[in-house]
């Protein structure tokens, strides 16, 4: 008697492994459970057989999420879907803008029709681009009366939703019409563009523009503002709670030729630490005196008396009864463009109310 060798088979447990793992991923590419949780209070559409996070905010702009692949279309919107209902509603008719900075494709899934216009999430873009955006849209709605414009960023909500409005405004809308406008057709909870930053610039846009002929009879016309000198002194945080020290960084957007988007760069860094009596070193007065430059390249302002502008009373008694955190640089920080003041605290960065805007 003998004993009986076999050989070597394949592992079955690393098999299966493999096999349940190719399952699971094919069952959540095709359903929607994940993408409805990611979605949260955002609207979706159900059309051709696919459940997709885009709104139609008119008949004419259509917001939605990123069109993503591979293993992120298991939770935003998987790029074929969105492209199989671009094509079977809207065909030669559509064009997208991205707004991502932080995710890209590659435009021929959509036949080249891709504009970029990149800037951070939760963050606002320059005027420049709001008004390039603008004409761009117009331009390729003008062409067609079937032309539509897809817009999205990441979630397709605030980026999304400030670009959108910023369009409506420029078609003629008030800022408060459109924000309201955007809420109602791409939310449920009617909660649209919720950062304040951005909601405020769809304000900002607003005072921009005028039409000279009335709305929709002619030309918009974008009164950009001209580019000023400012100094940031001091930066003062009032009634923090249990925190003695906040870090902060002061960035300002740097020009790149031939580039939309403005990356930005660091100015200062310092730590704001709580005030303790008599260590302020405040050597202003409360009252400040302020001259107006000139508003045009080369002019001079005229002589007139400087204006008055009263100071907070930041020096009372009971700035002491309260827990302030306080920073005053030796040197004014001068940025040469749109500045922004953020604090560290706890590992997340929040955008400081400082007037740099």
């Amino acid at each position: 008697m003998g004993l009986e060798f076999t050989k070597a088979g394949p592992i079955k447990g690393a098999n299966t492994t493999l096999l349940l793992q190719h399952k699971m991923l094919s069952y959540l590419s095709a359903s929607s459970f994940i993408r409805n949780l990611v979605s949260k209070k955002r609207r979706r559409m159900l059309v051709g057989g696919y459940d997709l996070d885009m709104s139609y905010i008119t008949d004419r702009l259509l917001a939605m999420s990123f069109p993503a692949e591979r293993m992120r279309a298991m939770y935003r919107n998987p790029l074929w879907q969105v492209k199989s209902v671009l094509e079977m509603i809207h065909q030669g008719h559509y064009r997208v803008y991205n707004l991502c900075i932080e995710e890209d494709y590659d435009p021929s899934h959509f036949h080249g029709r891709v504009e970029k216009f990149p800037f951070d999430d939760n963050h606002v873009p320059h005027f420049e681009m709001m008004k390039s955006f603008c004409e761009s849209v117009h331009s390729w709605l003008s062409d067609d009366p079937k032309n539509i414009a897809v817009v999205h960023c990441m979630a397709g909500k605030g980026r999304t939703g400030l670009m959108v409005c910023a369009y409506l405004v420029y078609t003629g809308m008030s800022a408060e019409e459109a924000l309201q406008l955007y809420a109602q057709k791409r939310t449920t909870n009617n909660e649209g563009v919720s950062i304040p930053s951005q909601r405020r610039y769809v304000g900002y846009w607003e005072k921009l523009l005028s039409f000279t002929r009335g709305i929709g009879n002619g030309p918009v016309d974008v009164h950009l503002p001209q580019p000023c000198s400012r100094e940031l002194r001091r930066i003062r945080l009032y009634d923090t709670v249990n925190t003695n020290s906040v870090f902060f960084v002061v960035s300002e957007l740097q020009e790149i030729p031939d580039q939309m988007n403005r990356p930005p760069v660091e100015v200062a860094k310092r730590c704001c630490r709580q005030i303790k009596k008599g260590s302020e070193a405040n050597c202003s007065p409360r009252y400040f005196l302020s001259y107006v430059e000139g508003d045009e390249e080369g002019a001079t302002p005229e002589l007139e008396e400087p204006r008055v502008v009263v100071q907070m009373d930041t020096e009372s008694p009971i700035l002491y009864q309260k827990n302030c955190l306080d920073y005053r640089f030796n040197k004014p920080v001068e940025p040469s463009s749109r500045a922004a003041c953020y604090s560290l605290r706890s590992g997340i960065w929040t955008k400081l109310g400082v007037p740099a805007d």
